[in-house]
């Protein structure tokens, strides 16, 4: 075998195996998201090791199935975000839900550098959602907000270090809060949308830092921020929507960790991955922004919508809202991987961060 077919087995089978370290250094962390990248890559080592005449051998074989369980776990992982899964989140079927109230949410990362807001006005005209999310705006994107006039319920935030952020509501907004609970500079929202005098549903809105050698050394930041929050959701029977920029993709073990504490389910187990980061290179896109809702919601619709000049596409969903809850599928992860998540505990990764 070639010292580049070796060199890129080696590659492929270390990005696989260093996620299962329970370190959060930035560079450990970052390898959580290319998992369809090295699918791909699987498949084209493969496919070149199986056209090669000078491919065998004891060694040739042994890391050729060791690329083979590469792309095998992979796609494990990848597997609950295609259509191919169970829906964990039901399709709403008026035939047999019956009429019922509807919420419609698009969620942006604006790219606080981007000026041009034409675009996602005209989407947000175009779409009429019920509650416009957006992240990383500042004060320039408020003013452009200003047209938005259907909205007249709104929380904002403006700030000028890529962590503002601001909801616009077609219902008014109560209890609304803006908390900077894990850093100083990074704020979180919540507000209870009164969709009528009867029916509530708390939103969440969270954008923590992601582990990068120019933001936080470590993912320790953003893990307490997703766990603390799990925490204070799973005590609540309310209707609860939790949105945001995680900066973390769906299936990390931090992710998956927030959905066993709080309960809370991912539209698009069963429907696709609707990868939303970065909308300026196809080959390296990776679902960033997330909406995870209790089971008092079935689903209408989730889309990607076009690209409004961000790194990030905008997600809409709309939701069928239920007078009792949903029923629901849960992926169940394999006892190794609940080992690996029980690893990651909130008392431990908190202390870590006061320390």
């Amino acid at each position: 075998m070639s010292f580049l077919s070796i060199t890129s087995a080696m590659v492929l089978i270390l990005m696989t195996l260093i996620p299962f370290s329970i370190r959060r250094d930035w560079w450990i962390r970052a390898m959580d998201f290319p998992s369809l990248q090295i699918i791909t890559l699987s498949i084209i080592w493969l496919l070149f090791w199986l056209g090669g005449s000078a491919n065998t051998g004891p060694f040739a074989i042994g890391l050729a199935m060791a690329v083979f369980c590469v792309l095998m776990y992979q796609c494990w992982l990848i597997y609950p975000y295609t259509e191919l899964h169970a829906q964990e989140v039901n399709s709403y079927l008026p035939e047999i839900d019956g009429e019922t109230q509807s919420l419609k949410i698009v969620c942006c990362n604006v790219l606080m550098s981007n000026r041009d807001s034409t675009r996602l006005l005209f989407l947000i005209k175009q779409q009429q959602p019920d509650v416009f999310i957006s992240l990383e705006s500042d004060l320039w994107w408020e003013q452009q907000f200003d047209e938005l006039a259907d909205y007249p319920y709104a929380l904002k935030c403006p700030l000028d270090n890529l962590y503002g952020m601001h909801v616009y509501s077609r219902y008014p907004l109560t209890d609304t809060d803006i908390q900077y609970d894990i850093e100083q500079d990074k704020p979180s929202m919540n507000a209870r949308i009164e969709v009528d005098p009867e029916t509530f549903v708390y939103l969440y809105v969270v954008h923590p830092a992601p582990p990068a050698p120019n933001e936080n050394a470590a993912s320790t930041e953003r893990d307490v921020e997703l766990l603390k929050l799990a925490e204070l959701v799973a005590d609540r029977n309310d209707r609860v929507i939790v949105a945001g920029d995680l900066n973390d993709v769906a299936w990390s073990a931090t992710t998956r960790l927030f959905r066993q504490i709080s309960g809370l389910l991912d539209p698009r187990i069963g429907r696709g991955l609707f990868n939303t980061f970065n909308a300026f290179h196809w080959f390296a896109r990776w679902p960033l922004d997330h909406v995870f809702l209790s089971n008092h919601f079935k689903i209408r619709g989730v889309q990607r919508l076009p690209a409004m000049g961000s790194d990030h596409f905008p997600l809409m969903i709309e939701l069928a809202i239920m007078q009792s809850t949903a029923d629901e599928s849960i992926v169940s992860d394999s006892p190794a991987d609940k080992a690996r998540l029980d690893s990651i505990q909130t008392s431990s990764v908190s202390q870590e961060l006061s320390d």
